[in-house]
């Protein structure tokens, strides 16, 4: 059985995360791979119900704290029901948003310091951490843009420009902190050009 690897895709909104999964699996498949593809918040049956709680506009607000808990207890359901099960059996396990977007959004979006997120990542993830994630980078507007095109915009997508450029910047510096995990893809081009940076990386992997 071959070894599980574990990809995760990052970056803003409108930066074609989810278009740029689904190729990765079809390559992979392709390649004779099992592929498991799936998302967060959400995965598994438990953390799509707490994903719907963290996108829906509530008329008290959500506080930070609340946001920040929610993600991880959503990821911490996907985590035992989705990921853990598909490595070790060997899959490709590709990730649309993982624990990197909690520092990128809870904690450069909305505040929330490090410690208590560095606290919450241990207590969750243990010592697991993606093998590779692909950073999608854009400029927020054209993000913004892209994702306003697609309608049904979440909470997320109609915070304020500012935010959104604090989340792309936490994103560089985890990007230039840990460059043996990041591959950083230029996500402001054409999908055709998007998709050649994709299988570059493909390529080099074992």
């Amino acid at each position: 059985m071959s070894a599980g690897l574990f990809l995760t895709l990052e970056g803003g909104e409108g930066a074609g995360k989810s278009t740029a999964a689904r190729f990765l699996a079809e390559q992979f498949q392709v390649r004779g791979r099992a592929v498991v593809l799936t998302r967060e918040p959400g995965g598994s049956p438990l953390a799509e119900a707490i994903r719907q709680l963290v996108l829906s506009n509530w008329d008290e607000g959500m506080p930070a704290s609340s946001e920040t808990l929610l993600m991880f207890a959503a990821r911490a359901a996907h985590l035992q029901a989705t990921i853990l099960p598909a490595l070790a059996r060997g899959a490709v396990v590709i990730c649309d948003r993982f624990v990197d977007a909690s520092w990128a959004y809870q904690g450069a979006g909305r505040g929330v310091p490090a410690v208590q997120l560095a606290q919450l990542e241990t207590m969750v993830l243990g010592s697991l951490r993606p093998h590779r994630t692909l950073l999608f980078d854009l400029p927020p507007e054209l993000g913004l843009a892209r994702a306003k095109s697609r309608g049904d915009a979440n909470r997320f997508e109609a915070e304020a420009l500012d935010f959104q450029r604090r989340v792309r910047q936490a994103y560089l510096d985890r990007a230039r902190e840990a460059p043996d995990r990041y591959v950083l893809i230029d996500a402001a081009q054409e999908l055709p050009a998007v998709q050649a940076q994709l299988l570059a990386v493909l390529a080099a992997m074992p």
